[in-house]
């Protein structure tokens, strides 16, 4: 399908292609032409300004010249120096504005020549008044060179200003046209653009509905995918919980086998001990023996009663959890020099909940032992009727949860063990704050247990 496609594809951008370039050209080229028009538009504003401004400073110098003649005072000639100051910085302008004009040169330098004329006739006359020359000025006055040459600058000038209203026109119609080829470029561009756009609409729409079908398929296989791995996940989780509880049956098993049977052993071979030591009172040697093999008979017993404590703690079953707890976080206290602060209220658990939250305090105890660095510990246990929340807080450094190595299974397995018992197990911490763990697990009524489940007191 995707190569029955390509075609429709291929003539759908090479039609877009077109339309972009005929659209660049078409823009370019009016750009370019209306550029052109619009310099020759303000060049020729600005000549038609600089003449307007020129005449009017030679008005203006006449007007200053015959008041200073009539009057003689000299407030009366200020118009008339301004003007002539001005004159010769605006045919400069004029003559580098008409520089590419030939014919408009030769037409300001005639007007130039009228100006220079008129300005001398000015001079002229302003001078013989000045001297008191009056015959003279007034004689200058009544000759009609001034007039001509006047009228002369006046025809030059409009002469120009015909010139350049000629080229301003001549723009006009340059951008009119730019504008036209403008207009039915992009209308071209426009029907092209719309095919193309219509070409890629089909083509989208069939690649969308491909591209649906395959994400349904896609879909369906993923949903296989995502029930298999919770099936084989909760699978996973079953025969976790089954081998802990497994692993708890066994350890019961071992501790009563231990109690049992090498408790009775070593209790057997003390009291043997006891008695051969009477016997022999009168035997030195034998009774220092006897008293050795006394103590390491009893350090025997010491270690079974450790072994089967931490297989399964007899107190659990026999105190009950907060006197465990207790014990627990004293034997801690002593062995690490730790202190240890417990604040527990009592609760009604069954023994499965009981024991999760002694191995839960006890391996939190263990980790802070190896790893934490702490010197204070607390362990609180609250119970609010329907639930029950331990936690377990020391002053250590701490860690990063997010960058937990992932080779440390002590937090993963009391995480699993605290959920198999519907529960719910918080980690928090901050490196140099400690660390906090927190377990929130239901209360359910204590279902009565055989009395052979349950590990008898030590002898």
């Amino acid at each position: 399908m995707r190569w029955l496609a390509f075609p429709k594809m291929a003539l759908s951008l090479t039609l877009a292609l077109l339309a972009a370039v005929m659209l660049v050209g078409i823009n370019e080229a009016g750009f370019r032409q209306s550029t052109r028009a619009l310099e020759e538009v303000g060049q020729t504003q600005r000549m038609r300004v600089a003449l307007n401004l020129l005449l009017q400073n030679v008005v203006d110098a006449e007007t200053g010249q015959r008041g200073y003649l009539l009057t003689g005072e000299a407030h009366y000639r200020e118009p008339y120096d301004n003007a002539i100051r001005q004159v010769d910085g605006q045919l400069h302008l004029l003559r580098a504005l008409y520089a590419d004009r030939p014919d408009d040169s030769a037409k300001l330098a005639v007007l130039s020549t009228h100006v220079a004329r008129k300005l001398a006739e000015m001079d002229m006359s302003v001078r013989l008044r000045q001297n008191g020359n009056d015959d003279a000025w007034k004689f200058v006055i009544t000759t009609d060179v001034g007039r001509e040459e006047m009228e002369a600058i006046r025809a030059q000038a409009s002469a120009l200003v015909n010139s350049n209203d000629a080229a301003m026109a001549l723009g006009q119609v340059q951008i009119a046209r730019s504008l036209q080829l403008a207009r039915v470029g992009i209308a071209i561009v426009a029907l092209a653009a719309l095919l193309a756009f219509y070409l890629y609409l089909r083509q989208s729409h069939a690649l969308r509905s491909a591209g649906e079908r395959q994400q349904e398929a896609l879909q369906r296989e993923r949903n296989a995918l995502e029930t298999e791995v919770q099936e084989r996940t909760a699978s996973l989780a079953e025969l976790a919980t089954h081998l802990q509880e497994v692993r708890e049956t066994e350890r019961g098993y071992l501790a009563r086998e231990l109690h049992d049977e090498l408790g009775s052993l070593l209790t057997a071979a003390k009291l043997d001990v006891a008695r051969l030591k009477s016997r022999l009172a009168d035997t030195p040697d034998a009774i220092q023996r006897l008293q050795h093999l006394t103590e390491l008979l009893n350090s025997g017993i010491a270690l079974k009663r450790r072994i089967i404590e931490d297989l399964r703690p007899s107190s659990l079953s026999n105190l009950g959890l907060v006197a465990s707890l207790e014990i627990l976080g004293r034997e801690f206290a002593d062995r690490s020099g730790l202190q240890i602060e417990m604040s527990l209220e009592p609760s009604v658990l069954d023994e499965a909940r009981q024991l999760t939250i002694y191995r839960m305090v006890q391996e939190s105890l263990t980790n802070i032992g190896k790893y934490a660095e702490a010197t204070e510990a607390t362990i609180v246990m609250k119970n609010y009727g329907n639930h029950v929340i331990v936690e377990v807080t020391d002053n250590g450094q701490g860690f990063d949860t997010q960058r937990a190595r992932p080779s440390t299974h002590g937090l993963a397995g009391m995480r699993h063990r605290v959920e198999a018992a519907q529960g719910k197990l918080t980690v928090a911490s901050t490196p140099g704050n400690g660390t906090r763990l927190t377990a929130m697990l239901p209360v359910r009524r204590v279902v009565a247990t055989p009395p052979a489940a349950s590990v008898p007191p030590e002898r």
